[in-house]
């Protein structure tokens, strides 16, 4: 049928909205963005000798080390493990501990070739029940020190550069009543205020924690005993406590652009006040016991772009729990 001047006119300007919809209109000279870092983010591992673990984590290595074969994803320019590394050093004893860690650095050397930086989880830290870890607190291996070492660095909290963006490695997890909370202690604080201001605005920065900073999650997974009427009690064990505190400083430094974290198992993307809170599932799922909450064995691709967006897919790697 033959147009009326006023459907091609209406015709027409539905095109052009259409057209100028897109990522990059027709004719446009803008240039795309280009991606500048690819990282696997590989949480709450809990390598250990029983249920397969130590298998599981070798296939969850080789499925990273695999991906130009697989799903059409180019492989990661580096790893990230958010945490968790050891099923547990909190209260096992110092030589169940050193099964443990033995099991990751061999693991590690024998299955992974690529660049791997490690955050420090709460199960990372050995002996904080000094009563069943049989623990006097003296030993020079104590807390935190034992994944120091195992991770190469002095403290727990670092960071680097690569690629144009400026990648901060948080430690999440602060003494509380013989057991942890979400928290930086002052001397970290100091150093992270520091840190990002000696970063150029215009460079973005990402930042990794095992506890998540901002999240939803903690909502999710409150049962029974958290829910008392009209009140939800989150445990400052799930959150960061002092999460308003970052949220603050972030907002003030503008280039950080997300914040990513494990503890959970769960996968989440929120994005708050121009951050992106990524929480990336497990590699072990439900303690390699099966999945948690239908969330499947996996970890994630974190995308950094030269625009400074960030783009993240979790990616199972087929493992199936020991029967």
């Amino acid at each position: 049928m033959p147009l009326s001047r006023r459907d091609f006119v209406t015709g027409s300007l539905a095109f052009g909205t259409a057209v100028s919809a897109l990522p990059f209109a027709v004719g446009s000279t803008t240039a795309p963005r280009a991606r500048r870092l690819r990282i696997a983010h590989l949480t709450d591992l809990h390598i250990q000798p029983e249920l397969e673990a130590t298998r599981g984590v070798a296939a969850c290595f080789a499925h990273v080390q695999s991906l130009p074969e697989r799903l059409g994803y180019d492989g990661p320019d580096l790893i990230v493990t958010g945490g968790d590394t050891i099923m547990d050093g909190f209260e096992a004893d110092k030589a169940r501990t050193a099964v443990q860690w033995d099991l990751w650095r061999k693991t590690k050397a024998d299955h992974c070739s690529l660049e791997v930086h490690s955050v420090v989880g709460n199960h990372d830290v050995w002996g904080w029940a000094k009563a069943k870890a049989n623990a006097t607190g003296e030993e020079p291996l104590y807390g935190k020190q034992w994944a120091c070492a195992e991770f190469g660095r002095d403290k727990p909290y670092t960071s680097f550069d690569r690629g144009g963006w400026h990648i901060v490695l948080l430690d999440s997890t602060f003494p509380f009543q013989e057991s942890y909370i979400g928290k930086l202690d002052e001397p970290q604080w100091d150093w992270l205020v520091a840190d990002l201001a000696a970063v150029e605005s215009t460079t973005p920065v990402i930042i990794f924690s095992h506890i998540p900073i901002h999240s939803a999650t903690p909502l999710a997974v409150a049962g029974p005993t958290g829910r008392q009427g009209s009140v939800i009690n989150v445990p400052g064990g799930v959150i960061h406590v002092d999460g308003d505190r970052l949220l603050k400083l972030f907002a003030e430094r503008r280039n950080v652009k997300a914040c990513v974290s494990g503890h959970m198992h769960l996968v989440e993307q929120l994005d708050f006040q121009g951050v992106r809170h990524l929480c990336n599932g497990a590699v072990s799922a439900g303690w390699w016991k099966g999945l948690h909450r239908g969330t499947d064995f996996g970890y994630a691709l974190v995308d950094l772009f030269d625009d400074g967006t960030v783009e993240c897919h979790y990616v199972p790697y087929g493992w199936t729990a020991a029967t």
